[in-house]
C-alpha cells in the first residue's frame, strides 16, 4: 500500500485519540477551584504552583507523547509514531494504544518494532486472536517455527480456524524443523482440549508425518481427521498425496475424485487425478480427462502449463508438448511455456531448439533461471565453449543482467571444477571495471573461501573507499577480523560492525557479528544478547554455532547441546556445527 494511502486511512484523527484516552483514563485533573487564590493572584503566579499532583488520566507529558505520536503518523513517520504509541502503553496500559502502535509499525521499516508492538498488544489483550494471528505471521517470517505454531494453537483453543495445514505445507517446502513441529503438535493432539476441534490439526500432523516418511502414522492421523464433522478439501488432498507416496494409486485416485467433486475448480485435485491415472498406466484415460477438464475448467493458461509440467515430470514429453501447442504463435507467450518447451526439446536431445526456446524467456524472474538451464544443458553435452559464448552474448544483449550472468558463468565453472578459470574471468572483468562494487564483493568472498584474508581485505577496503556506507562490506570485513581473532584488530572489527549496525540495525548477520566480536573480546555475557537476537530473526546453523559456543562459555552447556541437537535435526548439512563439535566434542548431543 502506498504510504499516502495509509495516511488517509488512519483510524483516528489526532484529537480523537486524545479525547478517547481522556475518557478511557478518567480525564485530566484540573486545578482545584477551592484553592483560595483570587484571579489576580493566579494571573501573577504559576497557575500550577498549588495544583495537586496528577495521579490518573493524562498529564502534560502523556498528552505530549500521544499528540506527538499521532502527528508523526499523519506526517508519514511511522516508526516514530509507533515508538510513541508503544511508549505510551507503559504509562497507560490500554490495548487500543498497543493496537495503534502495531498498525503504524506495519508501515515502518523495522521488523523488530513490529514484533515488539504486536507482543505488547497481545499482552494487553490476552484473549484477542488478532494480535496472535499477526504474531504467528511475524514469527514465521523470522523463522521461529515453533513460536508460530504455539500462537496458532492458542487460537485453535478458542475454536477459531488457524489453517495449521498451511503451516505444515510451508514448513515442508522451506525445510523447516519438521520433527520438532510434529512433536509439539502431537502433544497438543493428545490433550483433552482437542475433543471438539476440527480436522485441521490432524491433517497437519499427517502432512508432517508423510514428509518424514512415517506413512502408517499419517494414515492414523487421517483416520482421526475423518472422525470429525468438517471433512473437506484438505483431508482429501492429504489422502491423495499419501496414496501416491505409498503407491496405492487407486486410493489416491478416489480421494482426488472426492476432492474434485467437493470443489471442481481446485487445480490441485485436477493435477492429482491426472497423476494417478498416469501412475496407473492409463495414459490415454489421463489425456482424455485432461482435455475434458481443460474444456470445463476456468483455470486457463495456468492449468494448461501445470498439466504440461506434470506430464514432463512423469517422463511423458509428447503429451506435454501437445498441451503447449496452443501457445505457439500467440502474441504473448508465457515465459513458463518457453521454459517447458525448452525442457521438452532437451529431453528429445534437440539441443539447438531447446537453446532457442530458453533464449526467448523475457527479462524478469525467469530470465536468469532460463539462461542457467541453457548453459547447463550445453555443458552437459560437452559444449563448454558454446555455453560460455552463449553467456557472453547474453551479457552484451541484456545490460541490466550483466553481473548476474557473469556470476552465473563463474558458478558454472566452479561446479565443473574450473575454479582457476572462474577466478581469471572475475579478474578480467574487474580489470575492465575496477570500481564495480558487486564484483569487488564477490572476489572478496571468493578470497575468504580460499583462505586469502589479505586479498579479501584489499577488495573490501577498495569497495568501502567508493561506498563508505555499504553495510554488507562493513559487516563482512568486521566479522572476518573478529573471526580470525587477529592481534590488535578486534577494536577495529568492532568499529566496522557498529557502523554496519547503524546502517542495518535489523540485519541478523550484523547482529551475529556484534555478538561474535564481543565474544572475541572476552565478554560472552554481552555477546549472548546479540546472538540471541540474531538467532530469533534468522535461526541458521552458523548463528546457532556461535550461540552454542557462547552458552557453553557461560556454563550453560546443556542448553548449547539442546540447540545443537535441534539444528542437526533440522538440516542435512551443517558445516559450522560440525566445525564447532570438532573443537568442542563435549557439546555433541
Amino acid at each position: 500500500m502506498p504510504r499516502s494511502s495509509a495516511v488517509q486511512h488512519t483510524p483516528f484523527p489526532a484529537m480523537a485519540i486524545v479525547i478517547m484516552m481522556m475518557l478511557m483514563l478518567g480525564g485530566c485533573q484540573l486545578v482545584a477551584s477551592s484553592s483560595g487564590l483570587s484571579p489576580s493572584t493566579l494571573a501573577k503566579e504559576d497557575p500550577l504552583q498549588y495544583a495537586p499532583p496528577v495521579t490518573q488520566g493524562l498529564d502534560a507529558e502523556g498528552l505530549s507523547l500521544l499528540i506527538g505520536a499521532e502527528l508523526a503518523a499523519q506526517r508519514g513517520n511511522y516508526q516514530r509514531a509507533s515508538q510513541g504509541y508503544l511508549k505510551a502503553t507503559q504509562r497507560y496500559p490500554a490495548a487500543e494504544l498497543a493496537e495503534r502502535a502495531t498498525f503504524t509499525a506495519r508501515y515502518s521499516d523495522s521488523s523488530q518494532l513490529l514484533l515488539d508492538a504486536t507482543q505488547r498488544w497481545q499482552a494487553l489483550a490476552p484473549d484477542a486472536t488478532a494480535p496472535r494471528r499477526l504474531l504467528a505471521a511475524i514469527t514465521l517470517q523470522q523463522g521461529q517455527w515453533i513460536e508460530s505454531l504455539e500462537q496458532r494453537l492458542a487460537i485453535a483453543r478458542t475454536g477459531e480456524d488457524t489453517d495449521l495445514t498451511a503451516l505444515a505445507e510451508f514448513a515442508i517446502a522451506e525445510n523447516g524443523p519438521l520433527p520438532d513441529l510434529l512433536d509439539r503438535l502431537r502433544v497438543y493432539l493428545t490433550s483433552p482440549e482437542t475433543d471438539n476441534l476440527q480436522s485441521d490439526p490432524w491433517v497437519a500432523a499427517a502432512l508432517l508425518e508423510m514428509a518424514l516418511g512415517e506413512t502408517r502414522a499419517a494414515e492414523a492421523s487421517l483416520e482421526s481427521a475423518r472422525q470429525r464433522e468438517d471433512i473437506g478439501r484438505s483431508l482429501w488432498l492429504a489422502t491423495a498425496r499419501l496414496g501416491l507416496q505409498t503407491q496405492d494409486y487407486t486410493k489416491a485416485r478416489q480421494a482426488a475424485r472426492e476432492g474434485l467433486a467437493d470443489d471442481p475448480q481446485d487445480v490441485r485435485f485436477i493435477l492429482l487425478l491426472a497423476q494417478t491415472e498416469i501412475r496407473l498406466g492409463n495414459l490415454t484415460a489421463a489425456q482424455q480427462q485432461t482435455n475434458q477438464l481443460l474444456e470445463n475448467h476456468q483455470g486457463g493458461d495456468e492449468l494448461r502449463l501445470a498439466l504440461a509440467e506434470l506430464y514432463l515430470d512423469e517422463g511423458y514429453p509428447q503429451p506435454a508438448q501437445q498441451l503447449l501447442q496452443p501457445f505457439i504463435g500467440q502474441p504473448q507467450v508465457p515465459d513458463r511455456a518457453y521454459i517447458l518447451l525448452g525442457e521438452i526439446a532437451r529431453a528429445n536431445q534437440e539441443i539447438d531448439n531447446a537453446l532457442l526456446y530458453f533464449r526467448q524467456v523475457s527479462e524478469g524472474d525467469d530470465f536468469i533461471p532460463a539462461r542457467a538451464r541453457a548453459a547447463d544443458m550445453l555443458i552437459d553435452n560437452q559444449r563448454l565453449i558454446d555455453a560460455r559464448a552463449f553467456l557472453r552474448i547474453e551479457r552484451m544483449a541484456h545490460d541490466p543482467y550483466y553481473n548476474s550472468l557473469l556470476m552465473l558463468e563463474i558458478q558454472l565453472l566452479d561446479e565443473y571444477g574450473l575454479t582457476q578459470e572462474a577466478d581469471r574471468l572475475l579478474d578480467r572483468e574487474l580489470a575492465r571495471t575496477p570500481d564495480d562494487s558487486t564484483l569487488l564483493y564477490q572476489r572478496a568472498m571468493r578470497a575468504w573461501e580460499a583462505g586469502d584474508i589479505e586479498q579479501m581485505e584489499t577488495d573490501l577496503k577498495r569497495l568501502l573507499a567508493n561506498e563508505p556506507d555499504n553495510a554488507n562490506a562493513l559487516n563482512a570485513l568486521g566479522y572476518t577480523l573478529a573471526d580470525e581473532n587477529l592481534d590488535g584488530r578486534l577494536d577495529e572489527a568492532q568499529r566496522l560492525i557498529e557502523r554496519a549496525y547503524e546502517l542495518a540495525p535489523d540485519d541478523p548477520a550484523v547482529l551475529d557479528s556484534m555478538g561474535w566480536v564481543y565474544y572475541r573480546q572476552g565478554d560472552p555475557q554481552r555477546a549472548l544478547d546479540w546472538l540471541e537476537r540474531a538467532f530469533a530473526v534468522m535461526p541458521d546453523q552458523e548463528i546457532a554455532a556461535h550461540l552454542a559456543e557462547v552458552l557453553h562459555e557461560l556454563g550453560r552447556s546443556e542448553e548449547a547441546r539442546e540447540l545443537i541437537d535441534r539444528l542437526i535435526r533440522q538440516t542435512s548439512e551443517h558445516p559450522a556445527i560440525d566445525e564447532l563439535l570438532e573443537r568442542l566434542p563435549n557439546l555433541a548431543p
